[in-house]
């Protein structure tokens, strides 16, 4: 019995889902944390300025990351259905072909991000002082883009084979790599805006080449392979992986919206409150997301397998470990803010203290109910379900949220943004349920049957 097949089928549902979902837990929170390590040096060593320049440039940097990640997810459904179907052939000839195909994009869009940055940005209306700094930040992505965005991509394919722990050490590694170049090129060596942003893509590239390592050794169920595969099954590749294109081509289109909205209400100080939330919800975000996607292998396997209650009894556990991280976040920035945003701040800028605060207390309502989007519709991509995980995706990174943006800011100014998120992820939720309540009544339907 090979290494995924020993713990997919034969450890009780408690067992898997501690097994699983702690290690990429503790992946996401150290890769969101050198996130946090980015902001925490740009806003103390280069000023504000800088800090919004970083959230300016944070949604085109997403979206870079997005086709590789379409193909990522959507690869690491089918390798995992596959491989519970005892087909370990085609799901290394899905492995190969993605991976070149990741890496392909990835040169096409740094060329893109290289020379549409500055354009880009302008069309933004920052001034340009924030402008030009911004641009420095992405063309060092730009640049990286070839060998760090099948990062994401060769993780995944890590977990599908078992190697848990290896992808948790490869994240806590590069997470710490990260933070202690940080610390070197901007808090001792003042190199500015462009060292913050080599110091994550050299542990991101490092990463990488880590990661392929054990496919390169032949170790693992997953092995580079020649041979194609068919039209249809990319098709379906793409569009099981299109809720998180589109979720973060949404995420994205939303966030510049949201800048523009903020700069022309309070300008550039709104922009860095807005980012210094964003840090803080990065951590709580990918520990939802971490728990979500560390179950993606097991639950496609199960699916592919036919071991439907497993499937189930493995999302019920999602469930309640997400509701618990979001209730006890909620709790946390409501009454405790105060003290991790004062990280961000420099001596002197208690406006924009006070501003963050606000704003905080406002967007952490979010926690209510956005796990339940965060995690159904993980788990619609884990089943196959691609049309369900789009729509859910969309409304939840973009349709909702825009809805609440256009009316909530005409009654209750700066603070109609800040409740923008808690809105948006209310009708989430609504919809979310509904569409699980769905697939949950053709299950019965097809049991009796």
């Amino acid at each position: 019995m090979t290494l995924h097949e020993q713990l997919y089928t034969t450890q009780s549902p408690t067992r898997l889902f501690f097994r699983c979902a702690l290690p990429s837990m503790l992946s996401m929170a150290m890769t969101a944390l050198y996130t946090v390590a980015d902001g925490f040096f740009v806003g103390h060593f280069i000023g504000m300025e800088a800090l919004a320049a970083v959230n300016l440039v944070m949604p085109p940097i997403m979206m870079s990351f997005a086709l590789s990640d379409m193909l990522a997810v959507g690869s690491s459904v089918q390798i995992a259905i596959r491989l519970g179907e005892k087909k370990e052939r085609e799901a290394s000839r899905i492995f190969s072909v993605c991976t070149l195909l990741i890496i392909g994009i990835a040169c096409l869009i740094g060329l893109a991000g290289y020379t549409l940055a500055q354009p880009l940005l302008r069309l933004m209306g920052a001034d340009p002082t924030v402008t030009g700094l911004a641009v420095k930040y992405l063309r060092i992505y730009a640049l990286f883009a070839p060998v760090i965005t099948v990062f994401f991509a060769v993780d995944n394919y890590l977990r599908i084979c078992g190697k848990i722990r290896y992808s948790m050490g490869l994240n806590v590694g590069i997470s710490l790599l990260n933070i202690l170049l940080d610390w070197l090129f901007v808090g001792v060596l003042h190199w500015g805006i462009e060292a913050a942003a080599l110091a994550s893509c050299l542990s991101l590239a490092l990463g990488t080449l880590l990661g392929f390592a054990p496919f390169l050794r032949h170790k693992l169920a997953l092995r580079f392979t020649r041979g194609g595969i068919p039209l249809a099954l990319l098709g379906n590749i793409f569009a099981n992986g299109s809720s998180e294109f589109f979720s973060n081509i949404a995420g994205s289109l939303l966030m510049l919206v949201l800048n523009s909205v903020l700069l022309r209400i309070s300008g550039a100080m709104a922009v860095a409150a807005f980012s210094i939330v964003l840090y803080v919800d990065s951590i709580v975000a990918s520990l939802l997301y971490g728990l979500s996607d560390a179950m993606q292998p097991a639950i496609s396997y199960c699916y592919g397998a036919g071991l439907r209650r497993r499937m189930f009894a493995l999302e019920k556990r999602v469930l309640a470990a997400c509701a618990a991280i979001s209730l006890a976040a909620l709790i946390w920035m409501q009454w405790g803010g105060h003290s991790v945003i004062s990280l961000f701040v420099a001596d002197g800028t208690a406006d924009l203290l006070e501003m963050s605060v606000n704003a905080m207390k406002l967007f952490s309502l979010s926690y209510l109910t956005g796990w339940l989007g965060t995690s159904l519709s993980a788990f619609f991509t884990a089943v196959n379900r691609p049309g369900l995980s789009l729509t859910l995706a969309l409304c939840r990174a973009l349709v909702f949220p825009l809805i609440a943006l256009a009316i909530l800011p005409s009654f209750l100014g700066l603070n109609g943004v800040w409740l923008a998120p808690p809105v948006g992820c209310a009708l989430t939720a609504a919809l979310a349920l509904m569409l699980m309540a769905r697939i949950l009544r053709r299950d019965r339907s097809a049991a009796l049957q």
